[in-house]
């Protein structure tokens, strides 16, 4: 999981509701489970593909294992967790469809959140600078990214409305601001897809 801000990590926490049972899909060194585990008391696993990741949440008693979302997900059984949230790892996969339709199978809703790739700073760098793009949500240099399916706001609507995935709530956030609901349709999401630097979604089984 790349890094959040503290803002952003209090709302997704703020998500779910206490007492949850709840799996973090790219956990890193297990920020958000603290977070969930100390303010919902939640039940929260993690999976994670760095050793180090791994190792810093466990030495905090977290209970994380290393995996790989593209292949491991579909070791767990249906309906296994309340939440399955997918911070700043979506884009990260081989398959964000075929990810997104696992984290729906085996939980009961799948919280997501993303750099929008298509915030209008990101659109003015790559029309004037003709590079790819650098911001806060999207610090690498391309070559180093662990991002390999950057897509917009409004591209992930499309898939969600492709494959059936029922949007049950969306916020966005730019330049360290606290994240603010909208409606992801017509001239809201068009605005939201200029202005937004990153979108959380919770999704629902269509």
């Amino acid at each position: 999981m790349a890094s959040l801000s503290r803002l952003d990590l209090q709302h997704i926490a703020s998500l779910v509701e206490t007492g949850s049972r709840v799996l973090d899909v790219g956990c890193g060194d297990g920020e958000l489970l603290t977070l969930l585990r100390d303010s919902r008391a939640a039940q929260g696993r993690g999976l994670e593909i760095s050793r180090e990741g791994v190792s810093n949440s466990v030495a905090k008693g977290l209970s994380v294992v290393q995996g790989d979302a593209d292949t491991d997900l579909a070791e767990y059984p249906d309906d296994a967790f309340d939440y399955v949230i997918l911070t700043r790892t979506i884009q990260a996969v081989r398959r964000p469809d075929l990810t997104l339709a696992e984290a729906l199978r085996i939980g009961r809703r799948a919280v997501v959140s993303f750099p929008n790739f298509g915030y209008w700073k990101v659109r003015l760098n790559l029309l004037f600078a003709g590079r790819m793009p650098k911001s806060r949500a999207l610090p690498a240099s391309w070559f180093e990214t662990d991002n390999i399916h950057l897509c917009t706001i409004a591209d992930f609507v499309a898939l969600c409305t492709h494959k059936g995935i029922r949007i049950e709530a969306a916020y966005s956030a730019a330049s360290n601001t606290k994240p603010e609901p909208y409606e992801p349709t017509g001239a809201t999401l068009a605005l939201r897809n200029l202005l937004a630097e990153e979108s959380i979604f919770i999704l629902t089984k269509g």
